[in-house]
């Protein structure tokens, strides 16, 4: 089982390293191989809507872009970590979550039938982590959202989203043991979530051979 965590903060000892950090320690520690990477490392261009995808499911743009997109498939789940940014996620997860497009199917003569190929995967599982300076929820704006609708679009099933308030200073998350906590749930989460499908398929598997 493998867990990539995803990091769209420039900071790689700001609150949102610090608590995805804190989710994949978690998921490590609940038998999960895992892989972290920070979107600042990374040259990564803005989708264009060329559709050059559509028939390849391959992105035509190449860039760096280009290394993430193994690791996408290969990860049974990913953890989203993002700051909150004009009541938003940052620019860097906002261009890397467009350039997961190309991972979306259109049918051919309708594009209202469409779908993720994690859905065709059969399904893959996620956690978001928001973190906002302000101590008014309202301030967060869409952030958590930003990272959980798109993931849910590609096929994955958000099993926990992280909203943490009050937090500027790199590190202070570390002085946040309610943060540390809910960071560390969401990655147990993850894992036991990803190891009760496995452990369902296996049990599917018995039953058939009962009707058989």
């Amino acid at each position: 089982m493998k867990i990539l965590g995803v990091i769209g903060s420039k900071r790689k000892k700001g609150n949102t390293s610090c608590l995805v950090q804190e989710a994949i320690k978690a998921a490590q520690k609940e038998g999960a191989e895992t892989e972290l990477i920070f979107l600042g490392d990374y040259s990564i261009k803005d989708c264009t809507g060329c559709e050059g995808c559509k028939d390849t499911l391959k992105c035509v743009i190449n860039d760096d872009m280009q290394k993430i997109y193994p690791l996408l498939l290969e990860a049974d789940g990913i953890i989203l970590g993002s700051p909150t940014y004009f009541y938003n996620i940052s620019a860097d997860m906002k261009a890397f979550i467009d350039r997961c497009y190309c991972f979306e199917v259109f049918a051919e003569d309708d594009r209202s039938c469409w779908l993720g190929i994690n859905e065709v995967l059969g399904g893959k599982y996620a956690v978001v982590i928001a973190v906002c300076e302000q101590h008014d929820e309202k301030d967060m704006g869409f952030t958590p959202e930003a990272m959980s609708k798109p993931l849910e679009a590609l096929g994955y099933r958000v099993v926990d989203m992280v909203r943490v308030l009050g937090l500027f200073k790199a590190g202070e998350a570390l002085q946040d043991n309610k943060a540390l906590e809910q960071s560390r749930k969401a990655g147990e989460r993850l894992v036991k979530t990803i190891k009760l499908r496995k452990d369902t398929e296996t049990k599917i598997k018995e039953l058939k051979k009962t009707y058989n």
